[in-house]
Protein backbone atom coordinates (compact mmCIF):
# COMPACT_ATOMS: atom_id res chain seq x y z
CA UNK A 1 0.00 0.00 0.00
CA UNK A 2 1.48 3.72 -1.18
CA UNK A 3 1.17 5.45 1.47
CA UNK A 4 0.62 9.28 1.31
CA UNK A 5 -0.79 10.54 4.17
CA UNK A 6 -0.64 10.04 8.31
CA UNK A 7 -2.99 11.36 10.52
CA UNK A 8 -1.93 11.94 13.87
CA UNK A 9 -3.79 12.27 16.96
CA UNK A 10 -1.75 13.45 19.50
CA UNK A 11 -3.05 12.47 23.30
CA UNK A 12 -2.23 9.04 24.19
CA UNK A 13 -1.04 8.34 20.63
CA UNK A 14 1.56 10.54 19.48
CA UNK A 15 2.43 12.27 22.35
CA UNK A 16 3.84 10.46 25.81
CA UNK A 17 2.56 10.69 29.15
CA UNK A 18 4.30 13.35 29.75
CA UNK A 19 2.27 15.18 26.64
CA UNK A 20 5.74 15.52 24.85
CA UNK A 21 6.56 14.30 21.92
CA UNK A 22 9.83 11.84 22.36
CA UNK A 23 12.92 12.13 20.12
CA UNK A 24 12.08 8.54 18.24
CA UNK A 25 8.52 9.42 17.39
CA UNK A 26 10.11 13.10 16.31
CA UNK A 27 12.52 11.26 14.35
CA UNK A 28 10.12 8.79 12.68
CA UNK A 29 7.79 11.87 11.71
CA UNK A 30 10.83 13.26 9.61
CA UNK A 31 11.39 9.93 7.98
CA UNK A 32 7.87 9.74 6.61
CA UNK A 33 8.29 13.44 5.60
CA UNK A 34 11.66 13.03 3.97
CA UNK A 35 9.69 10.25 2.10
CA UNK A 36 6.64 12.39 0.36
CA UNK A 37 3.98 11.95 3.04
CA UNK A 38 1.62 14.50 4.45
CA UNK A 39 2.37 14.10 8.28
CA UNK A 40 -1.10 15.66 9.89
CA UNK A 41 -2.21 16.45 12.96
CA UNK A 42 -5.86 15.03 14.21
CA UNK A 43 -6.82 15.99 17.29
CA UNK A 44 -9.88 17.02 19.60
CA UNK A 45 -7.58 20.05 20.97
CA UNK A 46 -8.13 23.99 19.63
CA UNK A 47 -5.98 25.15 17.66
CA UNK A 48 -3.94 27.51 19.45
CA UNK A 49 -3.87 24.57 22.52
CA UNK A 50 -1.67 21.85 20.15
CA UNK A 51 2.03 21.97 21.27
CA UNK A 52 5.06 23.43 20.09
CA UNK A 53 7.09 20.38 20.62
CA UNK A 54 4.71 18.80 17.18
CA UNK A 55 4.19 22.39 15.20
CA UNK A 56 8.08 22.65 15.06
CA UNK A 57 8.00 19.94 13.08
CA UNK A 58 9.44 21.24 9.47
CA UNK A 59 7.25 19.71 6.94
CA UNK A 60 3.86 19.25 8.97
CA UNK A 61 1.36 21.75 7.19
CA UNK A 62 -1.93 21.00 8.49
CA UNK A 63 -4.03 19.99 11.53
CA UNK A 64 -7.92 18.54 12.35
CA UNK A 65 -8.43 20.39 15.59
CA UNK A 66 -11.74 20.50 18.12
CA UNK A 67 -12.79 16.42 16.70
CA UNK A 68 -12.59 17.74 12.84
CA UNK A 69 -15.01 20.41 13.49
CA UNK A 70 -11.84 22.95 11.85
CA UNK A 71 -8.91 22.51 9.57
CA UNK A 72 -5.93 24.52 9.95
CA UNK A 73 -3.01 25.24 7.25
CA UNK A 74 -0.24 25.74 10.58
CA UNK A 75 2.25 27.31 8.17
CA UNK A 76 0.00 30.56 7.49
CA UNK A 77 -2.38 30.06 10.08
CA UNK A 78 -5.44 29.89 8.36
CA UNK A 79 -8.28 28.60 9.03
CA UNK A 80 -9.13 26.62 5.59
CA UNK A 81 -12.27 24.64 6.90
CA UNK A 82 -14.98 25.28 9.66
CA UNK A 83 -18.09 23.93 11.29
CA UNK A 84 -19.77 25.46 13.78
CA UNK A 85 -22.46 23.58 16.52
CA UNK A 86 -25.90 24.81 15.81
CA UNK A 87 -26.84 27.89 17.89
CA UNK A 88 -29.42 26.20 20.70
CA UNK A 89 -27.00 23.47 21.19
CA UNK A 90 -25.66 25.22 24.40
CA UNK A 91 -29.03 26.00 25.89
CA UNK A 92 -30.04 22.36 25.21
CA UNK A 93 -27.19 20.81 26.95
CA UNK A 94 -26.99 23.66 29.82
CA UNK A 95 -31.09 22.52 30.74
CA UNK A 96 -30.68 18.96 30.63
CA UNK A 97 -27.10 18.86 32.70
CA UNK A 98 -27.70 21.53 35.51
CA UNK A 99 -26.28 21.85 38.76
CA UNK A 100 -27.12 18.52 40.07
CA UNK A 101 -24.92 17.03 38.36
CA UNK A 102 -21.85 19.18 39.14
CA UNK A 103 -20.84 19.73 35.62
CA UNK A 104 -18.73 22.53 34.04
CA UNK A 105 -18.40 23.52 30.64
CA UNK A 106 -15.63 24.53 27.86
CA UNK A 107 -16.26 26.17 24.80
CA UNK A 108 -14.08 26.70 21.34
CA UNK A 109 -14.23 29.38 18.88
CA UNK A 110 -11.96 29.81 15.77
CA UNK A 111 -9.70 27.79 17.47
CA UNK A 112 -9.12 29.25 20.99
CA UNK A 113 -10.19 27.79 24.17
CA UNK A 114 -12.59 29.08 27.03
CA UNK A 115 -12.94 26.89 30.52
CA UNK A 116 -14.19 27.77 33.97
CA UNK A 117 -12.64 29.32 36.42
CA UNK A 118 -13.79 27.26 39.51
CA UNK A 119 -12.39 24.21 37.50
CA UNK A 120 -8.54 25.52 38.68
CA UNK A 121 -9.84 26.45 41.76
CA UNK A 122 -11.36 23.01 42.65
CA UNK A 123 -9.67 20.71 40.54
CA UNK A 124 -10.52 17.48 42.86
CA UNK A 125 -14.20 18.41 42.21
CA UNK A 126 -13.80 17.56 38.98
CA UNK A 127 -11.15 14.44 39.29
CA UNK A 128 -8.32 16.43 37.70
CA UNK A 129 -4.76 14.91 37.71
CA UNK A 130 -2.01 17.37 37.92
CA UNK A 131 -0.93 17.33 34.09
CA UNK A 132 -4.41 17.97 33.25
CA UNK A 133 -4.69 21.14 35.63
CA UNK A 134 -1.83 22.64 34.13
CA UNK A 135 -2.52 21.66 30.42
CA UNK A 136 -6.07 23.62 31.53
CA UNK A 137 -4.63 26.81 33.32
CA UNK A 138 -1.89 26.88 30.27
CA UNK A 139 -4.62 26.32 26.90
CA UNK A 140 -7.72 28.13 28.38
CA UNK A 141 -9.00 31.17 28.99
CA UNK A 142 -10.53 30.78 31.85
CA UNK A 143 -14.12 33.01 33.00
CA UNK A 144 -16.39 32.82 35.72
CA UNK A 145 -19.15 32.52 34.36
CA UNK A 146 -18.47 29.63 31.35
CA UNK A 147 -22.11 29.31 31.20
CA UNK A 148 -23.17 32.66 30.62
CA UNK A 149 -20.29 33.28 27.82
CA UNK A 150 -21.25 30.04 26.30
CA UNK A 151 -25.01 31.36 25.91
CA UNK A 152 -23.57 34.55 24.77
CA UNK A 153 -21.50 32.81 22.09
CA UNK A 154 -23.92 29.78 21.07
CA UNK A 155 -23.89 31.02 17.49
CA UNK A 156 -20.05 30.81 16.92
CA UNK A 157 -18.63 27.99 18.78
CA UNK A 158 -16.74 24.94 16.93
CA UNK A 159 -16.76 22.51 19.79
CA UNK A 160 -18.00 22.38 23.60
CA UNK A 161 -16.90 19.87 26.00
CA UNK A 162 -18.83 18.82 29.02
CA UNK A 163 -16.48 18.11 31.82
CA UNK A 164 -17.86 15.67 34.30
CA UNK A 165 -15.83 13.74 37.01
CA UNK A 166 -15.40 10.22 35.58
CA UNK A 167 -17.36 7.21 32.96
CA UNK A 168 -20.16 6.66 34.85
CA UNK A 169 -21.46 9.92 34.72
CA UNK A 170 -20.25 10.67 31.28
CA UNK A 171 -22.32 7.74 30.08
CA UNK A 172 -25.50 9.18 31.74
CA UNK A 173 -24.52 12.92 30.25
CA UNK A 174 -24.67 10.93 26.81
CA UNK A 175 -27.88 9.45 27.29
CA UNK A 176 -29.63 12.77 28.64
CA UNK A 177 -28.42 15.19 25.83
CA UNK A 178 -28.27 12.59 22.67
CA UNK A 179 -31.68 12.32 21.64
CA UNK A 180 -31.95 16.15 22.09
CA UNK A 181 -29.31 16.73 20.43
CA UNK A 182 -29.85 15.21 16.82
CA UNK A 183 -27.49 17.45 14.79
CA UNK A 184 -24.67 17.23 16.79
CA UNK A 185 -21.60 14.79 17.01
CA UNK A 186 -20.89 13.15 20.17
CA UNK A 187 -17.74 11.96 21.14
CA UNK A 188 -15.29 11.12 24.07
CA UNK A 189 -10.76 11.74 24.00
CA UNK A 190 -10.98 11.17 28.07
CA UNK A 191 -13.30 9.58 30.46
CA UNK A 192 -13.64 13.26 31.92
CA UNK A 193 -14.99 14.72 28.74
CA UNK A 194 -18.06 14.58 26.55
CA UNK A 195 -17.55 16.25 23.56
CA UNK A 196 -19.97 17.80 20.88
CA UNK A 197 -19.51 19.43 17.40
CA UNK A 198 -20.99 19.51 14.00
CA UNK A 199 -22.92 16.16 12.99
CA UNK A 200 -20.98 16.65 10.05
CA UNK A 201 -17.36 17.22 12.03
CA UNK A 202 -15.39 14.29 13.39
CA UNK A 203 -11.68 13.24 12.38
CA UNK A 204 -12.77 11.16 9.49
CA UNK A 205 -14.47 14.41 8.09
CA UNK A 206 -11.11 16.33 7.81
CA UNK A 207 -9.00 13.69 6.88
CA UNK A 208 -11.57 13.42 4.29
CA UNK A 209 -11.10 17.87 3.39
CA UNK A 210 -7.88 17.14 3.17
CA UNK A 211 -7.50 14.25 1.57
CA UNK A 212 -9.08 16.28 -1.13
CA UNK A 213 -7.60 19.60 -0.91
CA UNK A 214 -4.33 17.55 -1.89
CA UNK A 215 -6.16 15.08 -4.16
CA UNK A 216 -5.49 11.93 -2.65
CA UNK A 217 -7.38 8.84 -1.92
CA UNK A 218 -8.62 7.64 1.95
CA UNK A 219 -7.05 4.65 0.63
CA UNK A 220 -3.86 5.91 0.45
CA UNK A 221 -4.11 7.05 4.47
CA UNK A 222 -3.01 5.76 7.22
CA UNK A 223 -4.26 6.94 10.98
CA UNK A 224 -3.46 6.25 14.67
CA UNK A 225 -5.18 6.55 17.55
CA UNK A 226 -6.11 5.74 21.27
CA UNK A 227 -9.77 7.13 22.20
CA UNK A 228 -13.35 6.63 21.07
CA UNK A 229 -13.30 10.25 19.04
CA UNK A 230 -10.45 8.39 16.91
CA UNK A 231 -12.55 5.41 15.91
CA UNK A 232 -14.36 7.15 12.79
CA UNK A 233 -11.08 8.14 11.86
CA UNK A 234 -9.44 4.85 12.04
CA UNK A 235 -12.74 2.82 10.25
CA UNK A 236 -12.48 5.81 7.13
CA UNK A 237 -8.46 5.10 5.90
CA UNK A 238 -6.79 2.59 4.04
CA UNK A 239 -5.05 1.56 7.38
CA UNK A 240 -6.09 2.48 10.75
CA UNK A 241 -3.70 1.58 13.49
CA UNK A 242 -4.67 1.55 17.08
CA UNK A 243 -1.61 2.23 20.01
CA UNK A 244 -2.08 -0.77 22.59
CA UNK A 245 -3.47 1.34 25.38
CA UNK A 246 -6.49 2.46 22.74
CA UNK A 247 -10.28 2.08 24.19
CA UNK A 248 -11.99 -0.77 23.02
CA UNK A 249 -13.96 1.09 20.47
CA UNK A 250 -10.52 2.80 19.06
CA UNK A 251 -9.05 -1.15 18.88
CA UNK A 252 -12.47 -2.25 17.25
CA UNK A 253 -12.26 -0.26 14.44
CA UNK A 254 -8.26 -0.53 13.79
CA UNK A 255 -6.99 -2.56 11.33
CA UNK A 256 -3.46 -3.18 13.36
CA UNK A 257 -2.16 -2.41 16.58
CA UNK A 258 1.16 -1.10 18.06
CA UNK A 259 3.01 -0.46 21.25
CA UNK A 260 1.66 1.50 23.82
CA UNK A 261 2.03 5.45 23.35
CA UNK A 262 5.24 5.91 25.87
CA UNK A 263 6.74 2.76 23.70
CA UNK A 264 6.80 4.58 20.62
CA UNK A 265 4.01 3.01 19.05
CA UNK A 266 3.63 5.76 16.61
CA UNK A 267 7.00 5.67 15.30
CA UNK A 268 7.59 1.82 15.39
CA UNK A 269 4.66 1.83 13.05
CA UNK A 270 5.61 4.23 10.98
CA UNK A 271 8.59 2.60 10.15
CA UNK A 272 6.82 -0.64 9.26
CA UNK A 273 3.91 0.72 6.84
CA UNK A 274 6.74 3.11 5.03
CA UNK A 275 9.69 0.08 4.46
CA UNK A 276 7.11 -2.86 3.48
CA UNK A 277 6.21 -1.29 0.14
Amino acid sequence: MNIKLIALDLDGTTLNAQSRLSPGNRAALEYAISKGVHVVIASGRPFSSLPEDVLAVPGIEYAITSNGAAVWHIPTRTCLHRYTLPPDTVETVLRLTGDEYHLTYEGMICGEAYGDAEYVRDPERFCAVPEGLEYVKATRTLLEDIRSFLLDHAHELESMDVVVTGNSLKEKVVRLIAPALPEVYITSSAPQLVELAHKDAGKHAGVRFISEHLGLSPDCAAAFGDADNDADMLDYVGVGIAVANASPACMAAADRVTLHHDEDGVAHAIYQLLNQE
